[in-house]
């Protein structure tokens, strides 16, 4: 009976797991990618920043100011996903191009966006749980690597793709 219920929930979640997983459906605009400062994020989660604000604050400040540092990370790495969606339904129209260079840097592009989306599913969790456990290791370079690699390859198919502005946007 048990089993039964697990794999109806799962049979259920998987049309939404896949919608997740390749973004919105409509018209991707440029103007909807979202700010992402790699630099501050990559500050917020930086092990030394918060060894030294442990170090350096008394236990509730602490505790209070990692809070907030989480949950901007949160908000950068949301940012970061919600980016990669936008990008993947840029490159789905730019793979089916004639041009072999072009389809292949939009087909890296969308296999990258895809990798920093489970990424980032796999982040915000943590950084939840480092919440409620302040003092928690946390380790989201993947999601840091990964938009990085996501930007450089919309620089590259901006310069073989007519659609240029994005990597200004980013």
């Amino acid at each position: 009976m048990t089993m039964s219920i697990i794999l109806a929930v799962l049979a259920l979640s998987v049309p939404v797991i896949i919608r997740l997983a390749k973004g919105r459906g409509s018209t991707p605009q440029v103007e909807q990618i979202r700010s992402v400062d790699l630099r501050a994020f990559r500050n917020l989660v930086d092990p030394e920043e918060e060894s030294y604000l442990h170090r350096n604050l008394p236990p509730a400040e602490f505790r209070r100011i990692q809070r907030e540092r989480l949950r901007a990370a949160v908000e950068y790495v949301k940012s970061a996903a919600f980016n990669a969606g936008v990008l993947m339904r840029f490159a789905e129209a730019a793979r089916r191009s004639p041009d072999p260079g072009t389809a292949e840097a939009a087909a890296r592009l969308i296999d990258n966006a895809m990798r920093l989306r489970t990424y980032a599913f796999q982040a915000i969790p943590k950084f939840y749980l480092a919440m409620i456990f302040p003092g928690r290791r946390i380790s989201p370079a993947r999601v840091a690597e990964s938009y990085e690699q996501m930007t450089r390859q919309v620089v590259l198919l901006g310069l073989q793709y007519p659609t240029g502005k994005i990597s200004a946007a980013l």
